[in-house]
């Protein structure tokens, strides 16, 4: 008569077959179910477009501090601001000096054809700068702003993307412990683990994307600001020329 093993050896196989199971990375997702796969991929694709996002948004956004700095240190050197404008050029290439450029070229529009000769017609001219500079300003905004509702949704949907690829893998692997009728910790294990993957992957993305889009949004507000006293300024610099030439 056979005897029955002992507790203690069949905890140690199957310790042993569990530490035999290939757990890496590479082996999670090839033996994962072709809908896990699929959300693999789709959540490493996002995270990958995220972070081109980002390091193209914080290159631009450091790219366009130091030209702010020089714009303005020119434009309040005392200079002419004519000279200024010819050195820019009609299509300047930061938000700062095209709200400048497009001010100026309104103004040189209206005032070389002599047009501001009374009162009402400088004050016209005057709402017309302030609204080009607004304009312009809010459609910098918005192409700097471009990819950031990308990054916003990526943080908000991938964990939930990546809970229904572990779900499906969940489900998944009970079908297979089904069909080999073992609850064996070495059957139950892989099945298991390529499904909480995909929940890791989807963390992976989402975290970044929010962290990022915070950062980004708020240096882009700061930035938005820094245009906004700018124009505000310009318009009064602009204002006071008008009342001069009465």
């Amino acid at each position: 008569m056979s005897m029955p093993t002992p507790p203690a050896l069949e905890t140690t196989a199957v310790g042993q077959s569990v530490a035999t199971t290939d757990l890496s990375v590479w082996s999670l997702f090839i033996h994962a179910d072709w809908v896990v796969q699929f959300v693999m991929i789709l959540l490493l694709m996002a995270s990958g477009w995220c972070w081109t996002i980002i390091f193209a948004k914080l290159m631009r956004l450091r790219s366009l501090q130091s030209s702010a700095e020089r714009f303005e240190e020119s434009f309040w050197s005392g200079g002419s601001l004519d000279s200024l404008y010819d050195r820019v050029g009609s299509r300047p290439n930061d938000p700062l000096s095209a709200i400048f450029a497009a001010a100026m070229r309104e103004w040189r529009r209206t005032t070389t054809k002599g047009k501001a000769t009374t009162r009402e017609l400088r004050e016209t001219l005057h709402h017309r700068i302030e609204r080009v500079m607004n304009v312009t300003l809010n459609r910098e905004m918005e192409q700097l702003e471009r990819h950031l509702n990308f990054l916003a949704s990526v943080g908000s949907t991938a964990p939930f993307i990546g809970l229904f690829g572990t779900v499906w893998g969940i489900m998944h692997s009970f079908q297979g412990i089904a069909q080999m009728q073992s609850t064996n910790l070495a059957v139950v294990a892989p099945g298991i683990a390529e499904a909480l993957f995909a929940t890791a992957i989807g963390l992976v993305a989402a975290i970044p994307a929010v962290l990022a889009y915070n950062k980004i949004s708020s240096e882009l507000g700061r930035y938005g600001n820094r245009l906004e006293a700018f124009a505000s300024e310009f318009s009064a610099i602009m204002s006071r020329q008008l009342e001069e030439a009465e």
